[in-house]
């Protein structure tokens, strides 16, 4: 007996084992999923974690990761995260610890891991250079804190050592293992207590608040073994550096350089893959999607996560960054087509959702994961077209109807500038919109992709399976889906029905409205009002994207005061926009105003707040609730005068509607 316990207890041992080393591999071999970045720069709006929480069926049905932004409190408000102060207080601009976990927890229910972004290459200070908050770990019950002898001896070029100096503190006897990164304290990952803080941070990560896996930022600040060293000691399912190099034999190197007892400890972004995209694109030359990257390299693409615009990359205000010009659609085609680990950007996923979760459907259909292998099929400078995983053809390029492949692949997407085809031997059924909310009238088109010239579909729309008596189409066929239903289809050859798939349609009731913003500048006598806008879908920002924005001349005269006014549509329930008002060049300027949804009077105040003007919202003063540029009439029919008789709309005036005031120009 004791000899069969001795032998359990062994086993045990090294399936524990055994596990943590699969846990510790990196990133997973074989992996299918596709993952979203859900954030983009500013994106406080967005990306509050309850926000991002309401959106969890939809996301789920797409991605099966989701990276979200740094979730700790920073060394400023609001803030991206990238000047992190405290490891365990996460109350940060996105939401507050319940919020983070309730979040993490609904998408883990739903089969959605949530990915942490990592900053622990520097870290804000609480009153000086050189404090660092002292913090109680609630997953261990232990007390941390840095030191300043936990600062690298050359951080910001020296200036750091010489404050220290002359204020009485001590640094690090030792140098940077990495890149210097300014205006914040770089941290001595030499140090003991550095590393001990980072294990206890990120063990408390996985365990405490759910995360499944880690983003790290700025893999350049510092040796690629310790992100082994920490990776071994916290086991995530999932792991990628930002190393920030177009040249793959460098990204290669740090991949390498994670190893741990010659074991892979991370993936990596494959910005070379990124930079191929970008290229091909902007100089419109769609031979560079041949290009070298991560995931061009098979014994790398297990590693390869990516992508083809960040919230670095992308277009922001003041800084043209480096984004991609056009064919954004082309670039996730291919991004998503291809092996390695895709990761898509938020704003390309708001802007084409239904797009893009087609092109997810299809890239699971064909059986697409991290090292599938691919071949080209054509190229040239007005298309390019890769076969993948001997199943999904992706072809992209301004030229793309041009390409003809053979009798061997049927079309299933296209689209701008690019055209997904499934070989016959995928033999499944396929239908071209992917699971999500539309607008009705809704088509959707079912195609048997088989050998069998015979093949035929069938299908419902209740949810049940499908069997060979159940409503038959032909290949090709197109059915009109009528309100929300799960359609099943299955592939019908004589009397077998095999390869169904299922698609659960929702139906957008939310109708889009405009709002009007004004505003009064009386008390601080600005002679114009820019309007600098963001956030809500995406669609708001600015015509002039540069700093500070639209610029408004004329004013709109209400009950005797003189407003400057813009107009923008709602778009969905959770769409909202958010203001920042300046005068001149852009300055003076208010405060932020965030989360506007309705038509709204501001009065730009003489009060300040940091130095900006505060704002007061005036609108149940005005006594109006909105301006209609038009004589369209609202919905609801009954319109009275202010004497209380109804009458008809249909001249320019105030009118009371629904038991709200309303002026028609």
């Amino acid at each position: 007996m004791k000899k069969i316990l001795i032998l359990l207890l062994a086993l045990l041992l090294c399936m524990s084992t055994s596990q943590e080393t699969m846990a510790a591999e990196g990133w997973p071999a074989n992996y299918g999923g596709v993952m979203l970045q859900g954030f983009y720069w500013d994106s406080f709006t967005d990306t509050r974690w309850s926000t991002l929480e309401a959106q969890a069926n939809e996301l789920s049905s797409a991605f099966s990761l989701i990276w979200v932004p740094q979730s700790a409190k920073a060394a400023s408000n609001p803030s991206m995260g990238y000047n992190p102060l405290y490891f365990y207080n996460q109350n940060s601009s996105f939401g507050n610890e319940a919020e983070l976990k309730s979040m993490i927890n609904t998408f883990k229910d739903k089969g959605l891991l949530t990915i942490a972004d990592i900053v622990v290459n520097h870290r804000g200070n609480v009153s000086n250079w050189v404090d660092f908050p002292t913090e109680t770990n609630p997953y261990d019950g232990k007390t941390y804190q840095m030191n300043s002898t936990d600062i690298v001896a050359n951080d910001d070029g020296g200036a750091t050592k010489n404050w220290a100096k002359d204020n009485g503190y001590q640094l690090s006897s030792n140098n940077d293992t990495g890149e210097d990164f300014p205006g914040l304290r770089d941290l001595d990952h030499k140090s003991e207590n550095v590393r001990n803080n980072v294990k206890a941070y990120l063990i408390y990560l996985l365990n405490y608040l759910g995360y499944t896996g880690f983003r790290y930022d700025v893999a350049k600040g510092f040796s690629a073994s310790y992100f082994g060293e920490y990776n071994q000691a916290a086991a995530p399912q999932f792991s990628v550096g930002e190393y920030w190099d177009g040249n793959a034999s460098a990204v290669k190197t740090w991949i390498n350089g994670t190893k741990v007892d010659n074991t892979i400890q991370s993936a990596a972004f494959d910005f070379p893959f990124r930079y191929t995209v970008r290229d091909a694109i902007n100089n419109n030359d769609w031979t560079k999607l041949g290009g070298t990257s991560v995931m061009s390299d098979t014994n790398y693409r297990r590693y390869s996560v990516t992508f083809v615009e960040n919230h670095d990359t992308e277009r922001r205000a003041n800084a043209a960054q480096d984004p991609i010009t056009r064919d954004t659609l082309a670039a996730n085609a291919f991004l998503l087509g291809m092996p390695g680990t895709p990761c898509v950007f938020l704003k390309h996923w708001q802007a084409y959702k239904p797009e893009i979760a087609a092109m997810i459907a299809a890239r699971k259909a064909a059986g697409i994961t991290n090292t599938s292998t691919y071949s080209n099929m054509a190229r040239s400078k007005g298309y390019y077209a890769n076969l993948v995983n001997s199943k999904l053809l992706v072809a992209v390029g301004n030229n793309v109807q041009d390409y003809k492949p053979n009798d061997n692949y049927i079309e299933i997407l296209s689209g701008y500038h690019y055209r997904y085809f499934l070989h016959k031997n995928a033999e499944t059924a396929w239908v071209d919109k992917a699971s999500g909310e539309y607008n009705l009238p809704l088509s959707v088109k079912l195609s048997a992709i088989s050998a069998d010239a015979n093949a035929q579909l069938v299908y419902t729309l209740d949810g049940s399976e499908p069997t060979a008596s159940s409503t038959k189409v032909a290949s090709g066929t197109s059915i009109d889906i009528t309100g929300a239903c799960t359609l099943k289809v299955g592939l019908l050859i004589g009397s077998t029905v095999s390869s169904i798939i299922t698609r659960e349609y929702t139906i957008n009731t939310f109708q889009p409205y405009d709002i009007t913003i004004y505003v009064n500048t009386d008390k601080v006598g600005w002679s114009n009002v820019n309007f600098w806008t963001w956030g809500g879908d995406g669609t708001h920002a600015p015509t002039n994207s540069n700093w500070p924005g639209d610029k408004v001349s004329s004013t709109t005269t209400i009950n005797g005061k003189q407003w400057y006014a813009k107009t923008y549509t709602i778009n969905s329930a959770s769409d909202c926009v958010n203001f920042v008002f300046s005068t001149g060049t852009g300055s003076p300027q208010t405060i932020d105003i965030n989360d506007i949804n309705e038509t709204t009077y501001f009065e730009i105040s003489t009060d300040t707040e940091g130095g900006k003007n505060k704002v007061n919202d005036v609108t149940s003063t005005t006594d109006i609730e909105q301006i209609i540029e038009s004589q369209n009439p609202l919905p609801n029919n009954r319109y009275y005068n202010l004497n209380g008789q109804q009458v008809e709309p249909n001249r320019p005036g105030i009118y009371i509607h629904n038991g709200r005031k309303f002026v028609i120009k």
